[in-house]
């Protein structure tokens, strides 16, 4: 049989890495405009046939691009290859000087500095991390923000302070002490671009390059590995299980431990006061530091939640990292860091290097609806809703998908994870989640190697409960029919 598709396609030996070469082949083509846009994929049955694998392999294959966003389904017929941004395939420009390679910094070039591809999903789906826009008190901010315009109207033109403008550290300090029983005070705060850029500072001032060895969670949060890697940093990833970080597995020479504590990125377990403790002893021992990442600590659902890092701390080796883009919207792009006070100085100092100050009438809105009780009110009042979310997600995956997923603990945030109970079945039920559950992620996405438990992480900040149910019902049907497919090799 001639071949099915305009390239070549080389697949290995090992059964166990058909699909996953397979895939890896075809997002290259799409990628690289050798399956053009729009153009229809040929059946699964002919692929399967010409190149000697089973057709289960090649509908896995296909479902997982068209969960990736580069196929769009058709019912009844041929998927489509999707319409979006392709990398450039002319090779960079030259060195007058003849160098060959291109004239950005090599770490560019690794996989986890380049953001996902852009997917256009339902208004209502299981991305992580995304608040609903539709309980935000708009009047109120939209009020708050024209007196902060009108107030900066009246003042001579000027540059905020580096540091952040100090009303809005004042209210920061309050709030992070009243919501997470942080010990600091305005002095302590500095006012950031979103918790990305409070990573990237941190990074510059604490990573000599080439040198200073970072701890990372495994599977973890890819832009904090990023702003370490750009800084110079070499990773060290570290596991985590249902106690979060492995802090026993921390070779003695990491200088810095990166760690989401209270909802582990992304499987969202809390790590135990036994680990707290023995980090911040191992930080104490060698002379390390801890960053800790808070991102949406604020969404409790359990009992009372365990002392964050920085409030445990007694020998000033914590930066706590807050971010409002999970407790009020993510286009806010303001976050802090809570700094020892040995660094606060040369964090300053980083941060006017890099971008000056934050924008002042945002900040000064900002500080005004933390001061009045707003953002309180608006935490208590999502806390409700995302509770009643959180618990049909995990009605619907005890209930519906038991058979196949399993919830892993977690008690605060805006998403829920669940292993996959027989990993040999992984390429069969993956796919089929981020298809039916769009926005899900698969956990893999957030680890720099592939030696990980395979699992699934569902959001539930922009998707009703009853809409979380009906999803789940008929993802239990599309689990039970692709699974019973594999099992006689349909």
């Amino acid at each position: 049989m001639g071949p099915v598709f305009p390239f070549p396609v080389s697949l290995p030996r090992s059964r166990g890495k058909l699909a996953y070469e397979l895939h890896q082949q075809l997002r290259a083509a799409i990628l690289d405009g050798r399956l053009p846009a729009r153009s229809l994929l040929p059946a699964t049955r002919k692929v399967a046939e010409a190149l000697g694998v089973a057709r289960n392999t090649v509908v896995t294959v296909y479902d997982l691009l068209v969960a990736e966003g580069y196929l769009i389904p058709r019912k009844g017929a041929k998927p489509q290859v999707a319409e979006f941004a392709r990398r450039r395939t002319s090779k960079p420009p030259q060195a007058s000087v003849g160098i060959d390679e291109p004239r950005f910094a090599s770490v560019w070039r690794t996989p986890f500095m380049a953001p996902s591809p852009a997917r256009v999903l339902p208004e209502r789906n299981f991305r992580l991390g995304i608040p609903d826009h539709r309980h935000f008190p708009h009047d109120i901010w939209r009020r708050l923000m024209a007196q902060a315009l009108r107030r900066s109207s009246r003042e001579p033109f000027a540059y905020a302070p580096s540091q952040g403008v100090p009303a809005l550290r004042e209210a920061i300090a309050q709030h992070a002490a009243f919501a997470r029983a942080v010990a600091c005070t305005a002095d302590d705060v500095i006012v950031t671009s979103g918790a990305q850029q409070a990573f990237d500072l941190i990074a510059r001032l604490l990573v000599t390059p080439g040198q200073t060895k970072v701890a990372v969670e495994e599977p973890g949060y890819p832009p904090v590995r990023a702003a370490f890697a750009a800084a110079g940093a070499l990773l060290v990833p570290l596991p985590v299980d249902d106690e979060g970080l492995c802090v026993d597995r921390l070779p003695d020479d990491v200088r810095i431990v990166s760690v989401t504590p209270s909802h582990q990125s992304p499987t969202g377990v809390a790590m135990s006061l036994r680990r707290r403790s023995a980090l911040l002893e191992f930080a104490r021992r060698h002379r390390a530091v801890v960053v800790e990442d808070d991102y949406d600590g604020e969404f409790r659902f359990g009992g009372r939640p365990l002392d964050a890092l920085q409030t445990l701390d007694r020998d000033a080796a914590v930066f706590y990292v807050g971010t409002f883009s999970k407790s009020m919207f993510p286009s806010l792009r303001k976050g802090f860091v809570v700094a020892p006070a040995w660094a606060r100085d040369g964090l300053v100092a980083v941060k006017h290097c890099a971008d000056s100050h934050c924008d002042a009438v945002t900040q000064s809105a900002l500080a005004a609806f933390i001061r009045d009780g707003h953002l309180a009110r608006h935490v208590r009042r999502m806390r409700s809703i995302y509770a009643g979310r959180r618990g049909a997600l995990l009605d619907g995956l005890r209930r519906e998908l038991g058979p196949w997923l399993q919830p892993i603990p977690s008690e605060a945030g805006l998403h829920l994870a669940a292993r996959i109970r027989d990993p040999a079945l992984a390429p069969q039920i993956v796919p089929t989640v981020l298809r039916f559950a769009a926005g899900a992620e698969s956990t893999a996405d957030y680890a720099m190697t592939r030696d990980i438990a395979p699992a699934v992480a569902f959001g539930y900040g922009v998707i009703d409960a009853d809409e979380i149910t009906a999803t789940l019902f008929d993802l239990r049907r599309a689990l039970d029919k692709r699974t019973r497919a594999g099992r006689t090799g349909g």
